[in-house]
């Protein structure tokens, strides 16, 4: 594809910079960015509460409502995943992994304006993958067969289940667990009930949402319950100036491109979206920590992310935006979601008359253009909005225990409620909660578990059609010069952690 030309540039801005539409633009963020704060409400229902107020719209208009409720969305919910380890959503699961103990350490305020610049950068990466490359990576992204996708989810999996946490055996314990879990409800392929208990409420699995912010929030909560008031002080929050962030990045600055690259290649894959995408760059973060640590023992930067680090809040959160646009390239190029967002994004565009799909971007160059430009424009006021807040909402910690665990758990249950307007579900994330907190006394990690829940039914089904397909071969993996190489990598992941464990015991 040719670059855009600086007439359609021109006329783009024209539209793009009319008082209404960024008007409308910074409303969608606003309320993007509410929504996505808000626990058991998503970006997607955003988009999808927001989209039939479009009917009447122009397209700029629907377009820049719709695209701000989009990036603001992905960032908020990394908001109550520091403060209050409840992520907004599931792509900020990993965020809370990695923040919330910054949090309690005193540098909520750190934590929060990291999660902001690197949002934005991932979103901007992002956008700039969309306009250079869109057709092109579009086309690598049809060359994915189920083979492909269950050594990826396989791939993503052992990357966390084997850094995260001490051990390597409770680690992998850990992830099976979570895939059990996922196993919950009706086979995708016999169509047989499993794990349901005969429970009707069970026949559709166990949620995503209510189980993230059962292993999350409801552990933590209970782990306050059982602490003395005494033993949980949260330290003073330090206040840190916008231009000391920049030496992280100049650090990091790697980690940031892997993570960018990670999220947009991800994203563009039909079907994954953020939360794969966030768990395995964080996966990748602990990595990198690890090795840096071994190196450089007496460094105090050379922290390890899954007990709250920089880097795992960078890279979560630079991979969990930078979905935005990656999932944005199957749309507009094959008129095929990315993930849960652009479907209904697909509906908004066919709202206004405009079909997505191969021939889109040539055709209909202005309107690609303007997309590209309200995707910048929001994720500028994202880092506007987000660094003015950055202050004042680490004193949501200073509210006393006493008040704060029965604040966040009405709000978690009516979060969850709101859902599926089920009751089942509330007790649904005590019971997970519960279990969650027996599991991280026992020393079992959480992200592993909750990545299980997420990947197993994709490794699950795809493992099967690749089988189904080759007539029961597994010679189909290592066929396949994508699908071999991620096994291949996900092989030497875990002799690379078990001779780093036998190295430690022996040391």
């Amino acid at each position: 594809m040719e670059l855009i030309s600086s007439a359609d540039l021109y006329q783009a801005l024209s539209v793009v910079l009319m008082p209404a539409v960024l008007l409308w633009i910074t409303g969608g963020v606003v309320l993007g960015m509410i929504v996505g704060a808000t626990p058991g409400l998503t970006a997607t229902a955003g988009v999808a509460i927001a989209t039939p107020l479009t009917f009447s719209m122009d397209f700029q208009s629907a377009m820049a409502l719709l695209l701000g409720i989009y990036c603001g969305g992905y960032f908020a919910g990394s908001i109550p995943a520091i403060l209050i380890n409840t992520p907004g959503a599931p792509g900020n699961a990993a965020t809370a992994m990695a923040g919330y103990p910054l949090a309690r350490r005193g540098q909520a305020n750190l934590a929060l304006g990291l999660a902001v610049i690197s949002s934005v950068i991932g979103g901007w990466l992002s956008a700039l993958c969309l306009l250079l490359a869109a057709p092109g990576l579009a086309s690598i992204a049809l060359k994915f067969t189920s083979a492909e996708y269950f050594a990826l989810g396989l791939f993503g999996l052992t990357c966390v289940a084997a850094i995260a946490g001490g051990s390597l055996l409770k680690g992998i314990t850990a992830a099976l667990l979570g895939m059990v879990l996922g196993c919950v409800g009706i086979d995708p392929v016999s169509g047989t009930e499993r794990l349901t208990f005969a429970l009707p409420d069970l026949l559709g699995g166990v949620p995503l949402v209510p189980a993230l912010i059962a292993f999350f929030a409801i552990t933590e909560l209970i782990s306050k319950g059982v602490q003395n008031s005494a033993d949980d002080i949260v330290a003073t929050q330090d206040q840190v100036r916008l231009s000391a962030l920049l030496p992280y990045y100049i650090r990091h600055k790697w980690l940031v491109l892997k993570s960018a690259a990670i999220g947009t290649g991800i994203g563009m894959l039909p079907g994954t979206g953020p939360t794969i995408a966030a768990w395995i760059a964080y996966g990748e973060a602990l990595r990198s920590e690890k090795k840096a640590a071994k190196h450089e023992p007496d460094n105090p930067q050379s922290e390890h992310a899954e007990s709250g680090s920089v880097p795992g809040v960078i890279a979560a959160e630079t991979a969990n935006n930078a979905v935005t646009g990656g999932a944005l390239i199957p749309m507009l190029t094959l008129g095929i979601p990315g993930d849960t967002v652009t479907a209904v994004l697909i509906g908004a565009l066919l709202i206004q008359g405009i079909e997505p799909g191969p021939f889109f971007i040539r055709t209909e160059t202005a309107l690609f253009t303007q997309l590209l430009l309200v995707l910048l424009i929001a994720n500028a006021l994202v880092l506007i909005f987000g660094l003015a807040a950055r202050r004042a909402l680490p004193l949501i910690l200073t509210i006393p225990t006493r008040i704060l665990v029965p604040v966040v758990a009405v709000l978690c249950a009516s979060g969850v409620f709101a859902i599926n307007n089920s009751s089942f579900d509330v007790v649904l994330i005590a019971a997970l909660g519960l279990t969650g907190y027996l599991l991280l006394r026992f020393g079992y990690p959480m992200a592993p578990l909750v990545l299980g829940l997420v990947l197993g039914p994709i490794v699950e089904t795809n493992f099967r059609n690749a089988l189904a397909v080759s007539e029961m071969n597994p010679g189909v993996f290592f066929s396949r010069p994508i699908s071999a190489s991620l096994i291949i990598t996900t092989v030497l992941v875990l002799l690379w952690s078990w001779r780093r464990q036998v190295q430690a015991s022996r040391g």
